[in-house]
């Protein structure tokens, strides 16, 4: 029989492929009838019949923005159910209605639709989701989640237990010591259930009662010790507003939102590996009680994303944004897919960067470097060029007149949108006189290596004339203020003869002219440290994280708007229009990353 990988050979094998594989050839779930199950299944899966056999899903809990990490999560889930024939679900884990809100909803679905995978296969209108987001929510459970407890109850697997956080804990025991039984374990059903629908009816205060399951309190796992289902929370919910006063825990949760929604491939990332053998507990007790249907999904784990210099912590983001030590949830200086999206990384090279990173058990931690080339592969192809002068210095070619006949005349210059796409066309600009360059392109004695503007060289003004320079002014304290230079005749770039003068320098410029003022901003790694997170947060902060230039653009740079692909300014990297500011009518560009990686040289 031949394999799903051998059909596209340019897929690189991972076990995740191998399981998914495996469960198709074997028919694992082909007896399901989706679209249809025990319980409320057929209401949250729609109602409608699908023929596909996979069924991958993204559960982000709404408490904050997605970041790098959950592109991986976005990109595997939804690729995957893609590629073999399946659907991929999108769903709020919305169990802890004190962190969650409408914000953290709406920022997931505009980044997963940002990634392309708002809607995927609409070739198949049969297919939930396809034809409309393919969106769900915990809370939309809430009321099977409460039967599925009572159900518990009435079976002698769970009970309510009135014991403090503090003696919960006490009693639990640690890796070393086994845990010892609630004094609440000992009640009959019936005790259970009644004071359950007194925490469900408000009679308790919050805290003093948690319901949880009766499975081991001497478990070497110490998830298996009696973990908690539900706890008393009086918050409104974002979703359900005051309907309930108790919670379900997203441990409980979880297990069911895959079974109702037929979930059949349910991947997690390693930190969630203790927790399977209560996934597995709970759906197999439930499926005996006839609740959920059979075969039940089965849990996967693969290593977490982990890149250096970045933090992924949701509640170490949220402390950077709070304490003002970032410009909110989309300062590009932060890896959540706002701030990355905003810094002007695109969705192709996020997926690129995610794809190469791989799929494993085992951790570790990528360089940084690897997500800005991903970034340069995916861009370099497309990207309009431009030449921005970010440290500007005035360079005055003083025979100008005498070779043009004016001081004031302008010569017009052209040069590739993309030297890379030949159907790109040409952008236009002048030179003259008076040209902007980069302040570190003189210096008044030659250093080793070298080869731009010092008195006696000659260099290129790229895409315009050979020159010589000749000297340079600077004001009392020491600065340099104007270089000098003069032209050598008949060197224009394009024109016959214009490589007879032979020069090692070349250097980007920006006429005085027709220069279009701009703000430029240089964003480095937020973190110092390369594995941040270990020490005190605030200390790890790099300082000099973000620099603001004054700088000088041609003039095709006039029209950026906001959402077009990233400018490669040449020698300096890639930059995109900086959407904030263009709110404000300012022409900001953020830089996304360096030419090349030189961190360290």
């Amino acid at each position: 029989m031949t394999s799903f990988a051998e059909k596209d050979s340019a897929k690189p094998s991972n076990f995740l492929r191998q399981v998914i594989e495996n469960d198709l050839e074997q028919g694992v779930y082909e007896a399901r009838k989706w679209g249809g199950s025990p319980g409320d299944a057929q209401h949250h899966a729609k109602g409608m019949q699908d023929p596909a056999k996979v069924r991958m899903r993204f559960p982000p809990e709404p408490n904050g923005y997605l970041h790098i990490g959950h592109a991986k999560s976005i990109w595997l889930n939804f690729e995957l159910a893609k590629e073999y024939g399946g659907v991929c679900h999108l769903r709020f884990d919305d169990t802890n209605p004190e962190k969650e809100e409408q914000e953290y909803v709406d920022s997931i679905r505009d980044a997963v639709k940002w990634l392309g995978y708002e809607t995927y296969l609409a070739d198949r209108p049969s297919a939930p989701g396809t034809m409309q987001p393919h969106e769900y929510f915990a809370s939309d459970y809430f009321d099977f989640m409460y039967r599925a407890a009572e159900y518990l109850i009435t079976a002698g697997l769970a009970y309510v237990d009135e014991q403090t956080p503090d003696q919960m804990r006490a009693t639990r025991g640690d890796f070393n010591t086994p845990g010892t039984d609630s004094p609440f374990r000992v009640r009959s059903s019936d005790e259970n259930l009644a004071r359950f629908r007194q925490m469900r009816d408000g009679e308790l205060e919050d805290g003093a009662a948690t319901l949880r399951a009766k499975i081991d309190m001497t478990s070497s796992n110490i998830n298996m010790r009696d973990p908690a289902l539900y706890r008393i929370r009086r918050a409104t919910h974002h979703n359900t507003g005051d309907k309930w006063c108790i919670y379900p825990m997203y441990t409980f949760a979880h297990p069911i939102e895959d079974a109702l929604e037929q979930i059949t491939h349910s991947i997690a990332t390693l930190e969630f590996e203790d927790q399977r053998p209560f996934y597995d507990w709970l759906l197999y007790r439930l499926a005996e009680g006839g609740l959920i249907a059979s075969p039940h999904p089965r849990q996967y784990e693969f290593a977490r994303l982990n890149v250096t210099h970045v933090i992924t912590s949701k509640r170490k983001l949220r402390q950077l944004v709070e304490e003002g030590h970032v410009d909110g949830w989309d300062d590009p200086r932060i890896p959540t897919l706002a701030g990355l999206r905003r810094r002007g990384y695109t969705p192709e090279a996020l997926k690129l960067f995610c794809e190469r990173s791989g799929v494993t058990k085992s951790g570790g931690w990528i360089d940084y470097a690897s997500l800005e080339a991903a970034l340069r592969d995916t861009l370099d192809p497309i990207a309009p060029r431009a030449m921005v002068v970010l440290d500007p210095v005035k360079l005055v070619i003083t025979d100008w007149a005498e070779l043009m006949d004016s001081d004031a005349l302008l010569d017009d210059c052209t040069a590739p949108v993309n030297p890379r796409d030949h159907e790109s066309g040409l952008r236009s600009f002048k030179i003259g006189r008076e040209v902007w360059i980069e302040r570190t392109d003189y210096e008044d004695v030659q250093p080793k290596g070298f080869f731009r503007l010092f008195p006696g060289n000659k260099v290129r003004l790229k895409y315009g004339h050979t020159i010589v320079c000749t000297g340079a002014t600077r004001d009392a304290g020491g600065k340099v203020v104007e270089v000098q230079a003069t032209l050598v005749p008949n060197t224009k770039s394009g024109t016959p003869g214009a490589d007879a003068v032979k020069v090692k320098g070349n250097i980007t410029w920006v006429a005085v002219a027709d220069a279009v003022p701009v703000e430029v901003r240089l964003y480095e790694q937020l973190f110092a440290t390369a594995q941040p997170g270990s020490g005190e947060l605030l200390e790890e902060l790099n300082k000099e994280s973000l620099m603001t230039c004054a700088a000088f653009a041609e003039p095709s740079l006039a029209v950026a708007k906001v959402g077009s692909v990233g400018f490669q300014f040449e020698r300096h990297g890639y930059f995109v229009v900086d959407v904030k500011a263009a709110d404000d009518g300012k022409l900001v560009f953020n830089r996304t990353a360096g030419m090349r990686d030189s961190r360290g040289k």
